[in-house]
């Protein structure tokens, strides 16, 4: 997954859609349906590189005044390992561009596979660099 934002994921017994497009939008409260469950505890989480304090524990940490900050080329990544093989129903990640500025996201693609060498691509959401700007809060995928 390409983020620079918060990540959860919520799996319920549904199937995972065939690929899909999106728009990014916000929501400034987060709610989830009470059939779901969090799984991203259940998996092993990376990134593809990050400036010191700022890596996959600040993304992870349901504190949203810390934050996963990438320090190198682009494509930046954060990767979500499961040990057997979920059905994701929802993809939630929290932005905020007058937190975030530069590193907001205007791409998001999420992809599935059976490892890195096989993903294919579930949902790419895209946004222009105006929409970017206003940006705040829950974002669902």
């Amino acid at each position: 997954m390409e983020s620079d934002a918060e990540e959860e994921a919520a799996a319920t017994p549904a199937a995972v859609a065939g690929p899909a497009a999106g728009r990014l939008k916000g929501s400034p409260e987060l709610t989830v349906d009470a059939d779901m469950q969090e799984m991203a505890k259940a998996a092993a989480w990376s990134v593809s590189s990050c400036k010191a304090g700022n890596g996959v524990a600040a993304l992870r940490d349901d504190n949203l005044d810390t934050y996963w900050q990438s320090d190198g080329a682009q494509p930046h990544l954060v990767n979500i390992q499961f040990h057997k093989k979920v059905q994701l129903q929802l993809v939630v990640l929290y932005v905020d561009f007058k937190l975030d500025e530069s590193y907001t996201p205007s791409k998001i693609s999420i992809r599935a596979g059976d490892g890195f060498h096989n993903l294919k691509v579930l949902l790419l959401a895209m946004t222009s660099f105006n929409n970017v700007q206003k940006l705040i809060g829950y974002s669902r995928f």
